[in-house]
Parts: C-alpha cells; sequence; structure tokens
C-alpha cells in the first residue's frame, strides 16, 4: 500500500512538471506540442460555434482524455491504471493553473527571444514531466497512452511511435484551427526522443525511491 501511494505521489508531480512545460508551449504561441494543438483547435472551435465560456483548454483536454480512455477500455484495458484517471482529471486544471499564474510573464506580445525559450524549454520540461509519469508504474496519461498502447503492441521504439502519433494530432488541430508554428515543429521531433532519452533515467531514480521505500517497511 505504501509502495503504491509512493508511485502515485511519483505520477502526480511527472504531472505538475509535464504541464507546467504544455503551458509553457501554449502561453509562448508560437505552437504548442502537438497533442494540445489538437486540443486548441477542438476547444477553440468549440467555443466559436456555441459561444460558451466554460469551453476552456483545460475542461476540452478532460473530454478528450476521457474519450481515449473509452476507446482503451475496449481494446485494452489493464493499461487504465489510477494514476490514468488522476491524469485525465487533473491535467486539464493543472494547464489552466500554470496559464493563470504565468501569464503575464509570456504572453504572444513578449520579445521573440522570450518565447522561443519559453517553447525551448517547454519541450523538454513536458518531455522529462512525460517520463516521469510513464515510469511511475501507477498509470499514464490517457494521450501519452496512445503512444505506450502502440508502441508495445507493435514492439516499436516509444520514440518513433510517439513522433508519428504527434504528426497525427498536429494534423488534426491544424485543420480544427489550432496554432501551428515553429515551436510545435520542433516538439513534432524533439519531445519523443527526449522523451526516450529520459525514460531509463527516469526509471532508476523512481526505483531507488521506491525501493528505499520498500526497505523502511
Amino acid at each position: 500500500m505504501k509502495t503504491t501511494l509512493i508511485r502515485v505521489i511519483i505520477l502526480f508531480v511527472g504531472l505538475i512538471i509535464a504541464h507546467f512545460g504544455v503551458s509553457l508551449f501554449l502561453l509562448a504561441d508560437l505552437g504548442s506540442d502537438p497533442f494540445n494543438v489538437m486540443i486548441q483547435g477542438l476547444s477553440r472551435s468549440a467555443a466559436n460555434m456555441t459561444g460558451a465560456s466554460i469551453i476552456t483548454h483545460g475542461n476540452t483536454h478532460m473530454a478528450v482524455s476521457i474519450l481515449i480512455i473509452i476507446v482503451l477500455l475496449f481494446v485494452d484495458r489493464t493499461y487504465i491504471k489510477i494514476g490514468t484517471l488522476i491524469c485525465m482529471f487533473c491535467g486539464g486544471p493543472i494547464i489552466d493553473v500554470f496559464n493563470m499564474m504565468l501569464g503575464t510573464f509570456i504572453t504572444p506580445e513578449s520579445a521573440m527571444e522570450v518565447r522561443v525559450i519559453g517553447n525551448v524549454l517547454g519541450c523538454i520540461i513536458l518531455a522529462l514531466g512525460m517520463s516521469v509519469v510513464i515510469k511511475s508504474d501507477a498509470g499514464t496519461g490517457p494521450n501519452d497512452l496512445v503512444g505506450v498502447v502502440i508502441s508495445d503492441k507493435l514492439k516499436k521504439k516509444f520514440s518513433i511511435v510517439r513522433m508519428m502519433v504527434d504528426a497525427c494530432f498536429l494534423v488534426c488541430g491544424w485543420l480544427l484551427g489550432g496554432v501551428v508554428g515553429i515551436g510545435t515543429v520542433i516538439c513534432l521531433f524533439l519531445v519523443g526522443p527526449v522523451a526516450g532519452f529520459f525514460l531509463p533515467k527516469s526509471e532508476k531514480v523512481i526505483n531507488r525511491i521506491v525501493g528505499c521505500s520498500d526497505t523502511t517497511l
């Protein structure tokens, strides 16, 4: 029970790190990561069609996450764990909180240098947080599960599959009106490989933390 709790805490830390990176993408407005380009396109389209102020990026993120979970229930429900639900319900609100906190520091009117740095840092931070969430073994966020499941089923490298999945998200988001820029392209080719770099390192650190907790039981 203690080990499970520690893994859930680790997952939550990774979730916060990852969505801090996502917020940097969004606020830099040079094009966010591919998945959030799709979310951005969906939220803008829905808001324009309905005029409802309740349709935020975070709420749309949550709705799409629920849809992915429903699909996975039919594909392979073993991938769905307690952490998956945490990611599903907490991911969107975390993005909204970071957007409010950082919204006065990084804006579309900020100096280009600031926006580029924010975009690059967001890419690296997102990849780091993603690796922590995946290796927490407490469950993975719905959007990351798409790449994880396909990678496992096809027995292909996660970094390659991630880039292919991100390309699909990007195209869908662009068609719906999401912001696609040089930052999006960089993210498409960088997040997967960077996450692949961080995955074994995060696994070692997490196993060490969990191992230490086991010795105190």
